[in-house]
This record gives C-alpha cells, structure tokens and sequence, in this order.
C-alpha cells in the first residue's frame, strides 16, 4: 500500500468514526415530547399547524400563539377533532411586551416551556421598486424581533429548570437572496444569524437550538401572502413554483422532519433536496448562483405604476392559472392546512375586487365572491379526499 492509499484510508477512518461519536451524540440528546410543554408561535394555520397537529399526536401539551384570534379557535377545533387539546393566545410577539405576557402566562398555565418554536411569518412578494420602508419594517418585526423577544423571555425559565429546545423556522430564502422576496430574505437572514449565534452561548446551559431552513413547501401559504407590482403575475409563479412535485415538499412530511431535528437537538435543518443543492452551490460557486438569480429575476413580472405599491393578498391575486391544475397540491394543502378561505381583514381592497378565476379545476374552488372569506372549515367536506 502506497503511501497515498494508506493517507486516503486513515482520512476515511477518521471521517467514519466522527460520524458515528456525532450520531452516538445525536441519540443521546433526543428526548420525547409526551407531557413537555411547547410553546408554537404562528401555530395557527400551515406548517405551524401541521407541526402541532404531530406534536399532539406525541402527547405534547400545546400552546399556540398567533395575531388572529378566528384563526386560533379554527385551529384549536382541527385539533380537538383529532382529539389533542391545546391552548391559544391572542398575540403579536414583534411587541415585546406581548411577547414577554406570552411567555409568562405559558409558564404560569402550564408550568414551563420545554420548547419554543418560532414559526410566526409573513410572505411579501414583487419588485423591489415597490417594497417601502414598511414591508422591511414589518418583515423584521415577525422574523426577527419577534423570536428574539420569545427567546430572551423563555431562555430565563430554562435556565432555571436546567434544558430546554429552541426551534427558529428561518428559511433558505435566509441562506440565499431570492428575487422578488427583499423583505422576507433580510428578515431571515437575521433570524439565521440570530439563531446560530444563540446556539453557541446556549448550549452550556443545555439548551439546544435548531434552526430550520425549509425550501418550498406545499402547505398552502401563497394565499395568504401579499402581492405587490402586477399582484396576479406574482401569485401566479409563487403559487405554481410552491406546486412544483419535484422541487417541493409535503407540508406534512415537512413538518415531521421538523420535529424530529427538534428532539435531537440538531443545529441545522435544511429541508427539501434542491435547497440542500442551493446552499452548497452557493457556498461553492457564488458568481454562477448569483448570475442564476439574475437570470431568474429577468423571467419575473416586472414593476408596475404606483398602483403596484397596493399590497394584495393572494386572494386578492387570483388568476386563470392560479388556482388551476399547476397548483393542484397548494390548493389541496390549502384545505387541509387552514389556509384555504382565509382572507386578512387588514386589506384596505374592497371585497368587490375579488375575483374567481374562469378555470376552476377543484370543486373547492368553485365558490362565489362572498364565499371567499368564509372559514376553511366549510369547504372540507366538499373535498373529494378527506383532509389528513
């Protein structure tokens, strides 16, 4: 054996044996999630919901924390109709004061928070030359604010009882920039930061944080996300691209992923193939990442007149080709995840602006105007497939 071989063959033996004391460490830090008390922000609906749906199942004792307090109750009787019970809390953790009420009426009611998970969001998409000042404003103050006042919070109280599990749902778009999403990139750029950094100085304390960073997932969002520039165009892509078979995930396998990099303790979670893909060819070939972006950005709407600055909802958005058989899957995990029927009351667009689009392929879909806002709840049973 030259001596090259014999260099090649120690390499693997080291690298072998590290993975196997990392995977031996991995075991010994997992932990169940019967009785432990978790704390989910933005539980309400989507991958937040998807994941308390799981944690219920494991006999976790739940409490969910969102702005809207229909969507709340909606999501208390999905649950309960599985037979997990659940606790809701009216609130808006970018407020620190709420977000610290929060998390003292958690740890009075239930009597600790053994994991956090800080999921709430919000999706602004369009051109740049329509984002205001604002749209960061807001993006930072539920990405970034708001986990950091949930974690300074409850870090105290489990320091106290000695562990505890942090998981921040950033995403890859905090990984790489992504055209048409400003707001929502700089905003999980910094929780990504924020996260890895508490990591660091949490773990002497036995508290472990995870940051998760999903690629697209079908859990229905693009509906309620704003839509700025030519609003339809933008729903449009976003919705069939969140659609996609192969380049997308399950919300709910999604969700389980999630869950079990929680239990672990794992200090990163990339979910979804071609997200793994990105952050490696980004990290490896920047420039040619960059000049895709370029390239991708040229094939997307381009900016309107002032009239582009409105944000919309995505039902406000709705086109002939969203919803349509190229978004078949959201339109499913819309339904399924409580996200379907559910327009956000804030919109300063009248509701005679609404509008069904011509091709209707779903029978969930075939609903009037007036129908648009009603709960999710209502339109399951016409599903030809039973919500899971």
């Amino acid at each position: 054996m030259t001596s090259k071989q014999q260099t090649a063959v120690a390499a693997s033996a080291v690298a072998i044996g590290a993975a196997l004391v990392a995977r031996g460490f991995r075991t010994g830090r997992a932990i169940q999630f019967q009785n432990r008390s978790v704390l989910s922000t933005g539980g309400s609906r989507g991958l937040g919901l998807l994941i308390a749906r799981e944690l219920g199942r494991e006999g976790a004792r739940l409490t969910l924390a969102a702005r809207d307090e229909a969507e709340l109750e909606r999501a208390r009787a999905d649950l309960e109709a599985r037979g997990i019970e659940a606790a809701i809390v009216t609130c808006d953790v970018g407020e620190r004061g709420q977000a610290e009420r929060l998390v003292e009426e958690v740890v009075k009611q239930r009597g600790a928070i053994d994991v956090l998970i800080n999921n709430a969001g919000i999706i602004q998409v369009g051109p740049l030359e329509h984002m205001k000042l604002r749209d960061f404003q807001d993006a930072m103050a539920i990405h970034f604010w708001g986990p950091l006042h949930t974690i300074l919070a409850a870090v105290p109280q489990m320091r106290r009882q000695g562990s505890g599990r942090i998981v921040n749902i950033s995403s890859i778009a905090g990984k790489i920039g992504v055209p048409h999403l400003a707001p929502y990139c700089a905003s999980k750029f910094a929780l990504t930061g924020l996260s890895e950094a508490v990591r660091g100085e949490l773990a002497k304390d036995k508290i472990l944080v995870t940051t998760v960073c999903p690629g697209l997932m079908r859990t229905g969002s693009p509906f309620n996300a704003w839509f700025k520039g030519r609003h339809r165009d933008e729903f449009t892509w976003f919705a069939i691209s969140d659609s996609l078979p192969l380049a997308t995930i399950d919300g709910a396998r999604a969700a389980r992923q999630v869950i079990d990099a929680c239990r672990h303790g794992d200090a990163e979670l990339v979910i979804t193939w071609p997200a793994k893909l990105a952050v490696i060819a980004n990290a490896v070939f920047p420039e040619a990442v960059a000049l895709g972006m370029s390239l991708a950005n040229s094939l997307l709407p381009a900016p309107t007149n002032e009239l582009g600055d409105q944000a919309r909802s995505g039902w406000q958005s709705l086109s002939d080709w969203a919803p349509s058989k190229l978004t078949t899957l959201t339109d499913r995990a819309a339904i399924w995840n409580s996200e379907f029927g559910i327009r956000d009351t804030r919109s300063s667009i009248p509701n005679s602006e609404f509008r069904i689009p011509k091709r209707e392929p779903l029978r969930a879909l075939r609903v009037s105007v007036r129908a648009v806002s009603t709960p999710a709840t209502s339109y399951m049973a016409q599903w030809p497939v039973a919500p899971r």
